[in-house]
């Protein structure tokens, strides 16, 4: 492809530089690919308050205002974390160990799940009380799991290949981990184009990368739409990844002319390379009926808040709809006590553009919707059309709705909860399921049964999915199915330190309630409130000093770590 203008030429090198040594990275062995992340650490870690410092500004507050605490646990800390996984995935591949122990993999009821979280013992220590595994899709043996796993380790690498990432703009880590999924689960090099949107971000990339940089690895650019269509047709660029919307994924595939939606039903793209992407959809919060104590729905009420208003709900995982049981007395307290956690957070602004815009068509859409602490905290307490904006389309800005479903027990109002869930909700990139322990131990066939059926490619127990982004063990993405006709939340999941191959969905669990009080509900654990949660007091140095803890693990730091934990 010839390149017409100057910035096309900067583009051209780039993919060119990428090519050449493109067979040196596949031919890099595993104790060198060891060397270049156990170097990237200390590179994150110098890096690490500048990211967060920077996203902080971007998006109009202090980087020591509390709400700092997002840029810490989606920035450096993503990083490290992810970047801490492959690296004790890869350690057991060059000690002579499979990456998946044996004791990790199950079957129950035709089923095969791969335990995958906690897998070492700090994580035991820093995230006390959570789990998650992988569900494999139907028909994938035990023995397929153990043989197929981190197959670019073993004996099934890819061959040499220029890899385009279009970056996303909302989270400071995912365009990092993007590159880090395709470089080390795909074997691949990697043009990464920054969006726009924290296009800020790219210094603080090139120091973190610097080692693959310097090897012409990882090349960074920036531009627009324009720009990452010349890209993706490029004749030296082999696959995609995109984490945005399903309108850009299908602006690439399709086109944006009279013609598109033609060649959309014929099946004719524009761009026929292999493409994964992450598209984000309507996500559900799921709460099931129980006996809940007064502090129960305090603490679920900021869990909820905190899925929706992280990153002002920018998030392709946010929660979108709150799915509440109709007959529950509890409704009620618990949107009272959402209302005041709402009211409580310190002034934000919604960052990400567009957002004014469609939270004005929500308002339009509901004039008596709830407004609290501030413009855009909208609540809509009782969502009665199923048309409704707030459940067909993805608001990605701070807007609550609300749907009451019938159901006089929770094995009821669940196959309610589900059905609704997985068919009138576009999306299947996560949802959220709250319930209370001794309730799941009373109806254990109820709740397994709706982990079962929910069609999403990470269910949270207890845990708003959004944490299975962060873990870096758990595969990240849609639920299998989509096609590029019909792309939904996306195609391919990234992340997955251990490389499963087959997978289905992620269960990831936490805790009912924080330490001491989980011993009152069934969930004992050592966890205080997360410090993830836009309520913990302390979140932002917690997390900082976590970060610090990822990238180079000393004891000596964990009694800081817990002082500021508990103070949250």
């Amino acid at each position: 492809m010839k390149s017409t203008t100057l910035e096309t030429a900067a583009l051209d090198r780039a993919v060119a530089d990428l090519r050449r040594n493109a067979e040196s990275w596949c031919a890099t062995p595993l104790a060198e690919r060891i060397a270049l992340l156990e170097r990237l650490m200390p590179r994150i870690r110098a890096a690490a308050a500048d990211m967060a410092a920077a996203a902080a500004r971007a998006k109009g507050y202090a980087p020591d205002s509390p709400w700092a605490a997002e840029d810490w646990a989606g920035g450096p800390w993503a990083l490290a974390q992810n970047t801490s996984a492959y690296l004790h995935v890869l350690r057991r591949i060059a000690a002579g160990k499979d990456p998946v122990a044996v004791g990790a993999v199950r079957e129950q009821g035709g089923r095969v799940a791969v335990g995958v979280f906690p897998a070492t013992g700090w994580d035991r220590v820093l995230l006390s009380g959570f789990s998650a595994e992988v569900w494999m899709r139907d028909g994938i043996t035990p023995e397929q799991v153990l043989a197929e796993a981190a197959g670019e380790y073993r004996g099934a690498a890819g061959r040499p290949a220029v890899a385009l990432v279009l970056g996303a703009g909302n989270v400071a880590s995912i365009t990092a981990l993007d590159i880090l999924h395709k470089l080390y689960a795909e074997g691949q090099v990697v043009l990464a184009k920054m969006n726009p949107v924290n296009a800020y971000l790219r210094p603080c990339f090139e120091q973190v990368f610097a080692d693959f940089i310097g090897r012409g690895w990882v090349r960074f650019v920036d531009g627009g739409a324009a720009e990452g269509a010349y890209l993706t047709g490029h004749d030296g660029v082999d696959s995609l990844h995109v984490t945005g919307s399903d309108r850009t994924h299908d602006a690439i595939v399709w086109g944006t002319d009279e013609h598109a939606e033609q060649r959309r039903r014929d099946d004719r793209p524009l761009v026929d390379k292999p493409f994964t992407s992450e598209l984000g959809g309507v996500s559900p919060c799921i709460v099931v009926p129980g006996p809940w104590r007064d502090a129960d729905f305090r603490f679920q009420a900021e869990h909820i808040v905190t899925s929706k208003m992280n990153n002002s709900g920018h998030n392709c995982i946010a929660s979108q709809v709150l799915v509440l049981p109709r007959e529950w007395a509890g409704a009620e307290r618990l949107l009272d006590e959402i209302r005041t956690v709402l009211r409580a957070l310190p002034p934000r602004t919604d960052y990400y553009p567009g957002a004014e815009q469609r939270l004005t068509a929500v308002r339009a859409t509901h004039p008596a919707a709830e407004v609290h602490g501030g413009d855009s905290r909208i609540l809509v307490p009782d969502i009665t059309r199923h048309d409704d904006t707030l459940i067909t389309d993805e608001v990605f800005a701070s807007a609550l709705g609300v749907v009451r479903l019938p159901g006089d027990s929770p094995d009821e109002f669940l196959n309610h909860a589900v059905d609704f869930a997985n068919d009138r909700l576009p999306g299947t990139l996560g949802a959220t399921l709250i319930v209370h322990p001794k309730t799941e131990k009373a109806h254990p066939a109820a709740v397994k049964s709706a982990i079962a059926k929910l069609r999403y490619g990470t269910l949270g127990v207890n845990c708003w999915s959004g944490v299975g982004f962060l873990l870096g063990y758990t595969p990240w993405g849609a639920f299998p199915g989509h096609t590029r006709q019909d792309i939904g939340s996306g195609t391919g999941f990234v992340h997955n330190a251990f490389m499963l191959e087959g997978v289905e969905k992620t269960v990831v669990r936490a805790p009912f309630a924080p330490a001491p009080r989980g011993l009152l509900t069934g969930s004992p654990s050592l966890s205080p409130r997360p410090p993830y949660f836009v309520t913990n007091r302390t979140g932002r140095t917690t997390l900082e000093r976590v970060t610090g803890f990822t990238t180079a693990p000393r004891i000596a730091e964990l009694p800081a770590i817990f002082a500021s934990a508990l103070r949250g």
